[in-house]
């Protein structure tokens, strides 16, 4: 799950992209974000109404996602 919310981040398994970040920037963001990895769930392909943007470099939330894992 993605949220907009800043109370959200400061947890090891959540990822902070803030919106005056070059990440922010090539991934096309419009507001301050937080990937947060302990928050997973599979929906269908018709229920994403949109796309809030794209990471290119996914660095960041492999090692959250290794967090909530436990790899």
């Amino acid at each position: 799950m993605i949220t907009s919310n800043p109370a959200r981040r400061g947890h090891p398994s959540r990822v902070f992209v803030p919106l005056d970040s070059p990440e922010a920037k090539t991934a096309g963001l419009r507001t301050d974000s937080i990937v947060m990895t302990d928050n997973l769930a599979t929906i269908l392909d018709k229920a994403v109404a949109g796309k809030p943007g794209h990471l290119k470099d996914m660095s960041r939330v492999n090692a959250a996602l290794r967090i909530t894992l436990g790899l």
